[in-house]
């Protein structure tokens, strides 16, 4: 019966708190093959009077936003063409590829490269897993997508999986694999 305690600085929300014991509780459990409802996680709260490192009181920084929200907003934002809403998601040095893309480094690149490819495609997603990594969190997505092709044939039920990059709160990168063109064919 694993049993984790985390200390932190007062000031973070219930929202991030209730994110941070989920994610201790997955990794533990992959890890250890314990049931998720055998481990215990307490977080408790430390006053910033009460705290110093190198004799200095401190704050606590800002957390994170949650990445999983962050790539259902951005996966809204582009299916509804809000381009000026998605592209407040995405880093400086977003790159993303799709199959047979090539790199692209801007939404507008993206919009060009798939006109001759269907007039709109929509996603119905099945799942969104999130991995945290070292120094950037990793949110894989995958479902169906539909649409309709240029000449106006409608498909649906064509696997996909998405998988961005985020780091500081931004999309950094975005690599897609579907089967379009096994649907187009």
């Amino acid at each position: 019966m694993p049993m984790l305690q985390v200390n932190l600085l007062t000031g973070y929300n219930s929202e991030l708190k209730g994110r941070l014991s989920r994610a201790l509780t997955a990794v533990v459990a992959c890890i250890t093959r314990a049931k998720p409802e055998a481990i215990s996680v307490w977080i408790h709260e430390v006053d910033s009077d009460a705290y110093s490192r190198g004799g200095q009181a401190r704050q606590p920084g800002p957390g994170a936003a949650d990445p999983e929200a962050l790539v259902r907003d951005y996966l809204m934002a582009m299916e509804q063409r809000e381009l000026d809403k998605a592209r407040r998601h995405l880093s400086e040095d977003f790159v993303m590829t799709f199959p047979g893309s090539g790199t692209l480094t801007s939404l507008s690149q993206l919009v060009e490269w798939s006109k001759g490819r269907y007039r709109f495609v929509k996603k119905t997603l099945a799942a969104v897993n999130v991995a945290y990594e070292m120094d950037q969190t990793v949110v894989f997505v995958h479902g169906t997508l539909h649409g309709e092709w240029p000449d106006g044939a409608s498909f649906d039920d064509v696997r996909f999986i998405d998988r961005f990059e985020v780091r500081d709160d931004l999309l950094v990168r975005q690599d897609v694999w579907n089967d379009l063109a096994n649907a187009r064919a």
